[in-house]
């Protein structure tokens, strides 16, 4: 492929309008981007340096807020109705042998030691812990979701298991 002049000046243009290197190879026609990048390297055209991330501080803060505002529907809203809910049934221990298909089957302890038992609660339908422990064992599908909440979860939680 040779470079005509033609070819470099629609090149130039395209260029200096911020046209990326595969929208320039596209619209000239019969080159690569590899291609429009080498010529425009030797041209000594102006490096385009622009960061999807480098925005003014007015943006940045304007942006801040408002995805603040935005309801975030991750973990915690999934589980909203159980952490209204206050009244947690007191903790039934039970050992292995004990539990049944209604029974809360979260461990508590390590299974080494004697003090081991089960949580006992009542479990809800279609799963195998109770409203408490089910905060526990279901994670959302992608962990960063609700990084920021997570410890205030875990608080949460931790102060629930204390007054139960």
């Amino acid at each position: 492929m040779s470079w005509t002049e033609e070819k470099v000046n629609k090149l130039k243009e395209l260029w200096g309008k911020g046209n990326t290197a595969s929208q320039i190879a596209e619209i000239i026609g019969g080159i690569s981007r590899n291609a429009v990048i080498g010529k425009a390297h030797r041209l000594n055209l102006s490096a385009k340096i622009k960061t999807r991330a480098a925005t003014s501080n007015k943006n940045f803060e304007e942006n801040f807020e408002v995805k603040n505002i935005k309801p975030k529907r991750g973990r915690r809203g999934k589980f909203r109705s159980l952490l209204i809910e206050k009244d947690f049934e007191p903790e039934n221990p039970k050992q292995l042998e004990e539990l049944d298909e209604n029974s809360c089957k979260w461990p508590i302890g390590h299974p080494n030691e004697n003090s081991f038992y089960f949580c006992g609660r009542s479990s809800l339908k279609d799963f195998s812990y109770c409203k408490l422990h089910l905060l526990y064992a279901y994670q959302p599908k992608g962990k960063k979701d609700d990084a920021e909440n997570k410890d205030e979860i875990k608080e949460y939680i931790s102060k629930k298991i204390k007054t139960a």
